[in-house]
């Protein structure tokens, strides 16, 4: 099945204190959501981009054969990041933002994408999310979402809203604290899910990840690296990997969101060892098969 994705397309330049500086980069949570359900599904990419945005970024997609029908492009400049990531790599600091084309992003859905089954609504406005169910032809057999804490404390009313149709939330430790108001990261997770959704996934960076719902909790561990070079992308690699595995298997079952979750840290892992989304242009499923298996054997008792 494939699956649909709405976010942002953006340059990236990224500082690090290891490996210096990385200026214009493809990137964008779409981006990396996208790169990654690819190597499961075929993937449905709608964003804007400006005049600007060059050709060759465009067949990046294209041969991860990522629908780009979807992407607008419009007079003017592309959304542009730029971020300062601190020692531990678990921090980082905004320095710059461009919103530019990105400002006024009207999502508009083919009629052909209004009935795909896997939706996933990336990091945006709340407003922007709702416009995008507001087209679907008939509710997505799962829906998945991001948000950030600029939504949480800015949009409230409209995300609580949003909350409510939801199967599937993603979001980091701090915006799972700030959103249900609770320290403890169990609980708070268990009062998101009064909020709506089914099932409610955890980021928690290189301490792997937590999965909670009605049916129970699984916590999955971070693949470990001995280099990482860029974290930018890594949440939405992980959600791209968590959805396209559930849309490739076609079941959203309890045992299957478990799995789901281990390939998403895997395919999160490829993406910190180069800046951009370099490892996922490249990567191939059976790569991602093999470190799989190894992170099994290292977690597992025999």
């Amino acid at each position: 099945m494939p699956v649909l994705v709405v976010g942002s397309v953006a340059f990236d330049t990224v500082e690090t204190p290891y490996e210096g500086k990385a200026y214009d980069l493809l990137g964008g949570s779409a981006t990396y959501f996208a790169f990654a359900a690819s190597l499961f599904v075929p993937v449905h990419l709608i964003s804007v981009v400006g005049s600007d945005f060059p050709r060759a970024f465009i067949e990046k997609y294209e041969r991860r054969g990522i629908c780009t029908k979807g992407l607008q492009i419009k007079e003017g400049h592309t959304f542009r990041w730029w971020g300062k990531y601190l020692k531990d790599l678990n921090e980082r600091q905004t320095l710059e933002v461009e919103l530019n084309v990105f400002q006024d992003f009207q999502p508009r859905l083919l009629p052909e994408q209004r009935r795909i089954p896997y939706l996933f609504l990336a990091n945006s406005h709340p407003l922007i999310q709702h416009s995008v169910l507001s087209q679907m032809e008939e509710r997505p057999k799962w829906l998945g979402m991001d948000t950030m804490d600029l939504w949480i404390q800015t949009q409230r009313p409209e995300l609580l809203k949003l909350l409510q149709k939801v199967d599937m939330l993603l979001l980091n430790a701090e915006e799972a604290q700030m959103l249900a108001e609770e320290v403890n990261l169990y609980k708070a997770a268990r009062r998101i899910l009064r909020l709506g959704p089914k099932v409610v996934v955890v980021k928690k960076g290189e301490h792997g990840s937590l999965l909670v719902s009605y049916e129970g909790m699984f916590l999955v561990p971070a693949y470990p690296l001995e280099r990482v070079v860029d974290p930018t992308g890594a949440g939405d690699s992980f959600a791209g990997g968590v959805m396209g595995y559930l849309a490739k298997q076609d079941t959203t079952d309890f045992k299957t969101l478990k799995r789901a979750m281990l390939y998403g840290s895997v395919v999160a892992s490829f993406t910190v060892e180069e800046f951009g989304p370099e490892r996922l242009e490249e990567i191939s499923l059976e790569e991602v098969e093999n470190r799989l298996q190894e992170l099994l054997e290292a977690s597992t008792l025999s």
